[in-house]
Parts: C-alpha cells; structure tokens; sequence
C-alpha cells in the first residue's frame, strides 16, 4: 500500500513543481506596461555599465566578451526569479581601486576581490543576517545611503555631459577639457537628448489629474491623453541606438575592426597572493558598499516603487554570492544589483523582469556575434549621451529618500549622505548615521524605570526608606 501511495505521488510532486516554475515564469515575466517601454527601460542602467566596463577592459584587460554573455545570463535569471526590473552592475569599488590605483589589479586579483565579497555576501544571506540587518536598521540611515549614491551619480553625469572624458588613463572618469558645443558628441547633442528625455518622461511621477471622469474637464483629458502618447514613446531605447548609430558615423574604420565570435571560455589560476591583494584592496572597500547599496537599498526602494512586492534581503543577498562565485572564475567582472540600476530602469519604463530579460539578450547577442570586438565600438560611444542616462537614474534614486516625515529623520539622513559624499565612503556616512540615529533617540529615552535615577522623595527620612526599605 505504501509503494502504491509513493508511485502516485511522485508524479503529482513533479506536476506541482512543473506548475510552480510555470507560475512563477508568466507572473515575472507578464507586461505591466507596454513593451515599448519594457525596452525602453531595459537600457536605463548603461550610463553606469558602460563606462566601468569599458574601463575595466581598457585598463585592466577585463575579457569583455566574457562578462558580456555572464551578465547577460545573470539579467535573464534575475528577471525570472525577482519578476522587477533587477540590474545587474559592476561592482563600482572593486573598479575604482582596479583602474585608479597603482599597480593596477590583475585580472586574477579582480576576480579574487569578487569572489571574496561574494563569499560574504552569500554567508549573510544563507545564515539569516543579512534579513536581521535590514529589518533593523533605521530608514532614515538608509535615506541617507540612497540620496548620496543618487547625487554620485548626478555629479558624475554633469561631469560626462560637460567635459570630455577619457577612459584608457589610470582613472575611470578621467575629466580633461570642456566638451566642444557642436559635434557627434557635443554638448548640444547631450543637451538635446536631456530636453528630449524631459518632453517624454517628465518628472517620474506618472499620472497627472487623478480626480474621477465627471469632474475631469475636457481640456484636463486633452492633456492626460497627450501625457499617455508621450510616456509612450521608448525615449531612453531611442537616445541609446542614437548613440550607437554616432559611434560608426564618429569612426567609420570600425567596420574593418569587427571580428565576429566570443572570445573561449578559460578558469582563471587565482594563486593565494591573488586572494590577499584582491580582498586587501579590492573586497574590503567593496563589502559595505555591497550590503548598503546592492542589497539593503535594493529592496527598500524595490518596496517604494512596487508596493506590496518589497524584495527578500535573503534573497538579493544570496543572488550577488552566486553571481560572482560562478563568473568570477572565468574572468568576468565582478557585479552586484544597484539601488541606482533599477531606479534608472523604473524611471525610463521598466515595470517587469521582462525589461531585464530584454537587455539580457541584447548582452548574449552582442557577446556571441561580436565578442572582444565591441570595446570598439563603445569607445566611439558620445560619452554625453552616457551622462545624460546617469543623470536621470541618480536623480530617480536620490528622490526616493523624500519620505522622511519628521525633522529629525531628515537631520540624520542628511548628515549621512554628506558624511558619504565627502568621504566618498557609503560605509563611513553609514557609520555616521548609525551614531546620530542612537544619539537621538538617547535623548528621549525614559530613564524613570532605573532605579538609580527614579525621583527623590521631598523627605530625607522617605528617601532613607527608600534606599535601605
């Protein structure tokens, strides 16, 4: 009788799990919006890919291929398993010290401080801490992390739209001279795809009269319909193939450089004094940042943008450990999810994983076809249009922290932000703020119940009482 139940079973466990996997895959993967703006949104976190990647691969010889296809499997499993417009980013920490600092890091030594912070991170989800973690600790700190990464990228964006950038020097976002007005990467140019992306997107906010039908005006519907047409339009996919296009008309010997296919996969031979150096150097800056930004940031904003669908820290956690702990020994850069990343793709149309689904085939595609072959074309690619596509996704994160209710929480996320900003350190402004956060709330602590500090009595022969009863 029992192995009768067992064979009858086994097969209804596995329709189950089938039915599952199906749930899940059309939930995630259902259109919220239309697809034009899914696709639209799948590109609204290239102003930070791009110009770390193509660093990496000009300075440190990072297989750009490789990272290529890994992101882009990493964008397709992602948007499955979190149905949110996910991104996938550099680690930006592990790229600053790789490109900036002297001697540069191997590509070994990349890998090992991916690896070493992944470890990490994998560690915190598994155990549960991560989950503790984010459930206690203060919004306003968080606030404080979010708003400094959004100006970040907003002064980092005037700085691309503004002067011209070069890549192949020993730091990432080298400024030399003013941008030029006129040309395929001037500032007219940049500034005409900031007025173009206003016109169409305006301020994030959507909408417009939400007042019921009757007392809505002709005029007011007039507008709303033009406001629909016009959030419509795939502006963000639109000013990034504009700039695709401007990179073979700025250079057209790039025809003749194409070679087609990806470059073999190979295990990278990452000796000890790898691992030392790269978590020394690389990891150890990278991990706050990693717990602050990619996760704790994430799913509080995930939770601001998709009420009622706020992402596991567990989760998020465990997918940046297995991310890095698998492309890493292969040479790919190390990545992480970005607060910033999926305000960029919320704020140009993604609503779905099939946004992030999108512009991880576009990645498979470009890595099989084109291969090593692309860091030429990205090298053509106007850096103003770059800068323009950060701005919007620093500005969209930075704006999350406008929920604070009380002049107290806006007190410590201000000062954490500042902390960070001008330490250029998330982990510093944090620590910062963790310290005010506890200050304050000291202050208005009721201390009655100790009995060291309960009220004297009025009389010394009560208060005599009082101590020896």
């Amino acid at each position: 009788m029992a192995e009768v139940s067992a064979e009858t079973t086994a097969p209804l466990l596995h329709r189950q799990s089938i039915t599952r996997w199906r749930h899940q895959l059309t939930t995630s993967l259902r259109l919220k919006t239309s697809l034009l703006s899914e696709l639209s949104g799948a590109v609204g976190d290239l102003g930070t890919f791009i110009p770390i990647v193509l660093a990496l691969t000009l300075v440190s010889h990072v297989d750009l291929s490789t990272t290529l296809i890994f992101t882009a499997f990493y964008n397709i499993a992602t948007g499955f398993l979190f149905g949110t417009p996910m991104p996938v980013q550099p680690m930006k920490s592990i790229a600053a010290v790789a490109v900036s600092e002297t001697p540069h890091l191997t590509v070994s030594q990349i890998a090992a401080a991916g690896i070493s912070t992944a470890a990490v991170l994998l560690l915190l989800g598994v155990t549960g801490l991560m989950s503790v973690l984010y459930r206690y600790l203060p919004l306003p700190v968080v606030r404080g992390v979010q708003l400094s990464q959004g100006l970040a990228f907003a002064f980092s964006a005037i700085k691309y739209i503004r002067y011209n950038q070069d890549f192949t020097v020993t730091t990432a976002t080298k400024t030399t001279d003013p941008r030029p007005w006129l040309g395929l990467d001037g500032l007219v140019l940049a500034l005409t795809c900031l007025l173009f992306l206003i016109f169409t997107t305006g301020d994030g906010g959507g909408g417009g009269d939400e007042s019921s039908p009757a007392v809505v005006s002709t005029r007011r519907r007039r507008i709303q319909k033009r406001l629909r047409i016009l959030s419509a339009i795939p502006s963000a996919l639109l000013v990034f193939l504009l700039g695709l296009i401007f990179c073979f008309v700025r250079d057209p010997s790039i025809f003749k450089d194409l070679k087609f296919g990806p470059s073999r996969f190979h295990v990278l031979k990452i000796t000890w004094e790898d691992f030392k150096i790269g978590f020394v150097r690389g990891a150890v800056p990278q991990i706050p940042l990693s717990v602050l930004n990619s996760v704790i940031a994430v799913c509080k904003l995930s939770g601001d943008l998709f009420p009622g669908t706020e992402l596991s820290a567990t989760k998020v956690s465990v997918s940046v450990g297995v991310m890095n702990l698998v492309g890493c020994w292969f040479g790919a850069m190390p990545v992480c999810h970005g607060a910033g990343g999926l305000a960029g793709q919320y704020r140009f149309g993604g609503r779905s994983g099939l946004s992030v689904v999108f512009l991880g085939l576009g990645k498979l595609v470009l890595g099989l076809v084109f291969g090593n072959s692309f860091v030429r074309i990205l090298s053509e690619f106007p850096i103003g249009i770059l800068g323009v596509l950060l701005l919007f996704a620093g500005i969209e994160l930075a704006m999350a922290s406008r929920d604070m209710n009380s002049k107290e929480e806006s007190f410590v996320m201000l000062v954490c932000a500042a902390v960070s900003l001008t330490g250029s350190s998330a982990a510093l402004g944090f620590g910062c703020g963790i310290v005010l956060h506890l200050l304050l709330k000291l202050r208005e602590m009721d201390f009655s119940g100790f009995p060291l500090c309960k009220p004297k009595s009025e009389s010394p022969v009560e208060d005599e009482f009082l101590i020896n009863p």
